[in-house]
């Protein structure tokens, strides 16, 4: 019994083996932690100023042009720049722009379209970052070791993600919200002097400046590949329908009338996803990876839905965190597949093609959902975008049969790019 509850343990080897990847793991902690303070105080500081769902909704609205158009544009610079000192430059401007909606809070009548203006600046910046980081991650720890890895950068996140919304909604009802910005420029400004130590990781071939012709070369290759697109659809197909986030300042307001556990709801996936990922050491045992992630993320849709049931908010936050873990094991999966599969000279292309899949669909679902609850209702809102995820991820998974039959120890990507690394000495 020991001997299997040791199993679960989450697999700490890239941490204790490797110092860059110790400092991706703790600037993304931070980074995150300062990220979703800002996250609770967005939101409820727009739904405050203009008592409309759709309007914290429009957020996802103006954030989606930057996504698509420097996500990409960050891939394809990240394949070819310095990527440590893109995520220095970047973080320092997200800094910058966060400043400004603290001050915009600290007025006595603070203007919505500051809001929306610098969502659409501090978007502009993460989606330029974020390929870089991504593509820096497999190149600090060895083959072999990419799972763990995943896991552990995913639990760093998740330790952010679970502190942020708690500080958040204690700052927003005790000391006001531009208190909420100002921890975020603390946050990114330390994040970004962690990658300041770390050492640079030049490219090992020739690169070419970001073009048209270069993003486009990255996705066709991402669109030839079923594997990649199952990846790609079932997120966003699980986000795009279910994801109910926009919906927590309307729960706590409207329907339970407790606005002080406004970070209740924020932190209930998020502890579902710690716990998690904690016992995630299974994961390594698990070779069809395309069949574990069709069935975590249809687990995720069903979980929202019976939130949407639930009478107490408590039962709420519950099954939340069911859905938060289910959603954790789809994302150790799908960054597996990443990792494991996508050569160097392709990886920040690929990295900007992945982050419009996990970030298009939030959005797109908060837009969703935020105009669902409006004309129908919350609760409707939640149910009906449960099973509408079980049911397109259901789909996907039909349509994209060899993504259901992928085999990490099979496939002819993990196998070429295992080779490659070995000889380069980096297995």
């Amino acid at each position: 019994m020991i001997e299997r509850l040791r199993a679960l343990r989450m697999d700490t080897t890239p941490l204790r083996t490797s110092p860059d990847f110790r400092l991706l793991f703790l600037a993304g902690s931070v980074f995150y932690f300062g990220a979703m303070v800002s996250y609770v105080a967005i939101p409820y500081q727009i739904y405050t100023l203009t008592d409309s769902n759709f309007a914290v909704g429009a957020i996802g609205l103006v954030e989606l042009a930057p996504i698509l158009v420097f996500g990409l544009y960050g891939g394809a610079l990240a394949d070819h720049v310095d990527r440590r000192k893109l995520l220095i430059y970047t973080g320092l401007g997200q800094a910058v722009f966060t400043a400004v909606l603290a001050v915009n809070a600290f007025r006595d009548d603070p203007d919505v379209w500051v809001i929306f203006v610098v969502a659409v600046a501090l978007t502009s910046c993460s989606a330029l970052q974020r390929p870089s980081r991504e593509a820096l991650l497999p190149r600090t720890v060895k083959h072999d070791q990419l799972p763990a890895a995943n896991a552990l950068s995913s639990f760093g996140i998740q330790i952010g993600l679970f502190l942020g919304p708690a500080a958040g909604g204690l700052l927003v009802a005790y000391v006001g919200i531009g208190w909420c910005f100002l921890v975020d420029v603390v946050g990114l400004i330390i994040a970004s002097l962690l990658y300041v130590r770390m050492r640079s990781y030049p490219h090992r071939e020739e690169t070419t400046p970001p073009s048209l012709a270069g993003i486009k070369e990255g996705m066709v290759y991402a669109f030839r590949r079923r594997d990649l697109l199952g990846t790609y659809f079932v997120d966003i197909a699980a986000m795009l329908m279910a994801m109910p986030v926009v919906l927590f300042p309307a729960l706590v307001e409207d329907v339970f009338e407790r606005p002080e556990l406004l970070g209740l709801l924020y932190t209930a996936e998020v502890v579902g996803a710690m716990v998690a990922t904690a016992l995630s050491g299974w994961t390594r045992r698990v070779h069809h990876h395309g069949r574990a992630i069709v069935i975590a993320a249809a687990v995720y849709g069903a979980m929202i839905a019976c939130a949407g049931l639930m009478p107490s908010i408590w039962l709420v936050g519950l099954f939340l965190a069911f859905a938060g873990a289910a959603d954790m094991i789809s994302g150790i999966f799908r960054g597996t597949v990443w990792s494991q599969t996508i050569p160097e000279s392709m990886r920040g292309r690929l990295a900007g093609i992945e982050m419009l899949s996990y970030s298009v669909g939030p959005l797109g679902g908060q837009v969703r959902a935020g105009v669902t609850a409006d004309l129908w209702s919350v609760r409707g809102a939640f149910v009906s975008g449960g099973l509408a995820c079980v049911a397109a991820v259901g789909a996907t998974a039909a349509i994209l049969h060899d993504f259901w039959s992928y085999d990490a120890r099979t496939d002819e990507y993990a196998v070429a790019e295992r080779a490659v690394r070995e000889a380069a000495g980096e297995a």
